[in-house]
């Protein structure tokens, strides 16, 4: 699977999460502890927008109904068998250029 291109590192801010699209998927994406994370956006139990909420003990928190998701694996906090899915993510770093935040996205 390629790399995909989210956005710039300096694009991210710690504890907040940021909308993206790509290759057809709505993501979230979150800088916690100098580590970025990327998730699918969409909570499973309304459909509320990831990339909208806050991190919390690892977590990132729904902004709709506060379900907290964990960053690494995508599991819901209190119940793994519900999830979001994540993405494998990597840092392309380029000589005197900005680092941009990639990810591997499963072929459609």
């Amino acid at each position: 699977m390629p790399w995909t291109s989210l956005c710039e590192l300096t694009e991210l801010r710690d504890g907040e999460g940021k909308y993206v699209e790509a290759g057809g998927y709505q993501l979230a994406v979150f800088l916690h502890e100098g580590i970025v994370h990327v998730l699918d956006n969409h909570c499973p139990h309304a459909g509320a927008n990831l990339a909208g909420g806050w991190i919390n003990a690892g977590c990132v928190v729904c902004p709709k109904h506060g379900w907290p998701f964990h960053l690494e694996n995508g599991q819901l906090r209190d119940n793994p068998t519900v999830a979001v899915d994540i993405y494998p993510v990597r840092l392309m770093e380029q000589a005197g250029e900005t680092t941009l935040v990639q990810i591997q996205l499963p072929d459609l």
